[in-house]
Parts: C-alpha cells; structure tokens; sequence
C-alpha cells in the first residue's frame, strides 16, 4: 500500500512539473489533449461563460469577463503549489520515511513538512527522522525556489506581451473608429498608397507578434482589452478585410503589402480557437 501512496505521490509531481514546464517554459503550443492546463480551463471558463451569459451585456458583463485571464493564472499557480505539496506529502508517507512527532506523524503532518519547505519557511518543528525524507526535503525546497523564479519571471513577461498589444489596438481606435472596421481604416487611407503600405506593414508585424505571444502564452486569450468596444480579435478581423479590399479593389504596390499582410494576420486569427479551449475566448 505504502508503495501505491508514493508512486501516486511522485506520479502527481511529474505531472505538475511537466505541465508547469509545457505551460511557462516551453515557448510553443503543445497539440497533447490530456494536459491539466487544458482541462483546467475548459471546465473554468465553461462555467464562467456560462454564468456571463446570464447577464445582460454591457459594461458589467465585459467587467465579469475581464477578471476571468488574471484570475486564472493566479488560480493556477495556486493548483500547480498545491498539488506539488500534496504530491511530496504522499511520497514522505508512502516510503514511511518518519517524523519527529509521536507514532512517526499523520498524514496531515506530511502535507504540513512539505507546505513549510515548498515555501521555504523553514520552521523546524517537524523534520524527517530518516536521510531518504531529509533528502527529499532538499529536493523539494529546491523545486519550490525553482518555481517562485518562474513565477516572478513568467508575470512580467506576460503582461509585457498584454501591454504591446493593447498598444496597437488603442491606436486602430482612432483610425477606425470603435468598434473597427476596414472601411473607417481605409477611408482615410486609400489617397495615400505610401501611407497605406505602412499602415499594413505595421500591422503585418503586430500580427506575427499576437500569433507568436498567444502561443507561448496561451491564457494572453483570455485576456481582455482594457476598454469597450475594443477586442484583439475585432482588430484582427478588421486588418484581414481591410486587407482583402485593397487586394482586390487597389492596383498599387499597396497590393502586395495587403497580401503579405492577410497572409500573416489569418493564421493568428485560426489560432484562436486552438489555444487553451476548443471555443473562442474572447467572444461569449
């Protein structure tokens, strides 16, 4: 039975790892199904949305949705601790390594170890009697260091890669009104071919960044423009047609820039619905 208890143990530690690892390191998407992250925020936002369709739209429902991306990840991270303290806990009493508490300690004992040591706390008052669980010990201190850096370093990272493209999305308001749309954008535009070139060139780049961004970070889905009527895939939508208007109703070197710029802008688009949910996030 012991030997169930710590293979489970260090089963659910792997897993976590790994998920952690696919989630915040690895800067690609990850095309497996059965992933805790996955099926975290399916079931979450399944239930948020569900509640958000219940009321009635307007500033209170975008502020509800709002809350879901960032709240999310702290969530998350959150899981991700706990089911590692949980996970060291069932290790320690799987393999019986013993404590200095009377009858060797509880179960609740471990998990109290090895929440102290995941946080570093180093309190003292219950330790391992055995070297196999101060061992452990060492090892999961380690793990815990490892991943409060991660956490520190993923957090500005994400909202560095929020910030820029929010940026673009508030310029876009002024050009095309909000909501968007191609022909705000190119109403103004279309007497000017050098002007316009540029406008498709910047927002072909701004593109490549959203589908790069949203792949390696996946939850920047969830996250919502800080203002109404403005939406990341709304300005995604408008730079594909205004790209397609100049594709086939202009004769000019801007032509092709629309061309290089639909082609970059319509795989971030598709990426949508293949990020964290099978449903696009920003629509409800």
């Amino acid at each position: 039975m012991g030997s169930l208890i710590a293979a489970a143990g260090a089963l659910c530690i792997v897993v976590i790892m790994w998920d952690a690892f696919e989630a915040i390191v690895l800067p690609r998407r990850v095309t497996r199904s059965l992933r805790p992250t996955r099926m975290f925020y399916r079931v979450t936002w399944r239930v948020w949305s569900t509640v958000a369709h219940q009321m009635r739209a307007g500033a209170r429902r975008e502020t509800y949705l709002s809350f879901f991306g960032p709240l999310s990840l702290l969530v998350l991270l959150g899981a991700w601790a706990a089911s590692l303290v949980v996970g060291f806990a069932l290790l320690q009493s799987g393999l019986g390594t013993g404590l200095n508490v009377a009858g060797g300690g509880s179960f609740v004992d471990y998990v109290y170890l090895s929440g102290e040591t995941f946080f570093t706390l180093g309190l003292g008052d219950i330790v391992p009697a055995s070297g196999l669980g101060r061992g452990l010990v060492v090892l999961e201190a380690g793990i815990g260091f490892a991943f409060l850096a991660l956490v520190i370093g993923y957090l500005p990272v994400l909202y560095q890669s929020f910030s820029r493209r929010e940026v673009s999305i508030t310029l876009l308001d002024a050009r095309a009104g909000s909501p968007p749309s191609a022909e705000e954008l190119l109403r103004g535009s279309l007497s000017d071919p050098e002007e316009l070139t540029a406008l498709l060139r910047e927002w072909e780049r701004w593109s490549a960044e959203v589908l790069e961004s949203h792949l390696s970070y996946p939850v920047l889905s969830y996250y919502r423009s800080q203002h109404d009527n403005q939406s990341w895939l709304t300005a995604l939508t408008t730079i594909l047609d205004a790209s397609a208007l100049v594709i086939v109703g202009v004769e000019n070197a801007s032509a092709r820039q629309a061309g290089l710029t639909f082609a970059t802008s319509l795989p971030s688009c598709g990426e949508c619905t293949n990020l964290l949910s099978r449903r696009c996030p920003t629509t409800c």
